[in-house]
């Protein structure tokens, strides 16, 4: 009876001790409560130990300067991060262009000033030097929304340059860079960023044969349910790190050039270039399963 009675004591004690987590969509943040905890979700840019490497003293040092809370949240998948959104789950957010006009409620606050772009390459020593050479050749990106490595590039192939091709998706820009260069498909679509952050032995094996369309980089946004002020406080905190040098070295690593303010009309020209049409709703798709 007295082992009985203990083990029952032991488990009373560890479901009362256990942890709650808490979903990402769980918000601490309320305009009523002044030592609430922002959320501060990043696109997966990188894996997950570089992404805390590079995001962490940017999140500290935006604390320091506005006098706010922040909690660095990511997921393992663009799919997953795009749900996320959706669902309003973060407080301030770093997301690629086309997330500011899928993700209604967030308005964006600063971005770099260089713009994005998207290439497309191939291996050095490939024979391919036109574009029409790809018609019908599996080439890889890394996800079906990547704004310039694929939704873009994908838009433009066959709009612009009317040429339709196989994608082929493996999750990350460093991957698309490696099917090309280890003659696994015929070609690849990335950025210019992620293209110049390779090893050189990688850049060097590659040659660039097609450069989209520019649009405005990468936004840090803010939801519509953060009071005025904090937003505020976040954009200026932001535009003042990039004047200092240790600032400069922290937002070099996302990486940027300079910050400037952005508002939703800088990306409103992305309506008319086709996007949608390449677009997958995965939060949508999962519902249908």
């Amino acid at each position: 009876m007295r082992t009985i009675l203990r083990r029952f004591t032991l488990i009373f004690m560890l479901s009362w001790f256990t942890p709650v987590c808490l979903p990402v969509s769980a918000s601490a943040a309320s305009p009523d409560n002044t030592s609430a905890v922002y959320s501060f979700g990043i696109v997966p840019q990188f894996e997950q130990r570089k992404l805390y490497a590079v995001w962490n003293p940017i999140i500290s040092e935006l604390s320091r300067r506005t006098g706010l809370r922040f909690k660095l949240v990511t997921t393992l998948t663009i799919e997953n991060f795009e749900k996320e959104f959706a669902l309003g789950s973060f407080d301030f957010i770093y997301m690629n262009p086309y997330h500011v006009l899928k993700a209604k409620n967030y308005l964006p606050l600063v971005a770099d000033t260089a713009p994005l772009r998207g290439i497309l390459v191939v291996r050095r020593d490939s024979p391919v030097k036109l574009l029409k050479e790809l018609e019908g050749k599996e080439v890889a990106f890394p996800s079906p929304n990547a704004l310039g490595a694929s939704l873009l590039m994908r838009a433009d192939l066959e709009r612009l340059q009317h040429v339709k091709v196989k994608p082929f998706y493996v999750k990350t820009h460093s991957s698309v860079y490696l099917h090309v260069v280890k003659g696994l498909t015929a070609a690849g679509g990335g950025v210019e960023k992620s293209l110049s952050e390779q090893a050189p032995a990688i850049r060097n094996a590659l040659r660039v044969i097609y450069t989209t369309r520019g649009l405005t980089s990468h936004p840090v946004s803010a939801h519509l349910r953060i009071p005025a002020g904090d937003r505020e406080k976040v954009r200026q905190a932001l535009l003042a790190m990039d004047t200092t040098a240790e600032g400069r070295a922290l937002l070099t690593k996302i990486p940027t050039t300079r910050l400037a303010p952005v508002s939703l009309a800088d990306y409103e020209k992305m309506r008319t270039w086709g996007l949608e049409s390449y677009w997958v709703d995965f939060w949508k798709e999962e519902g249908k399963q």
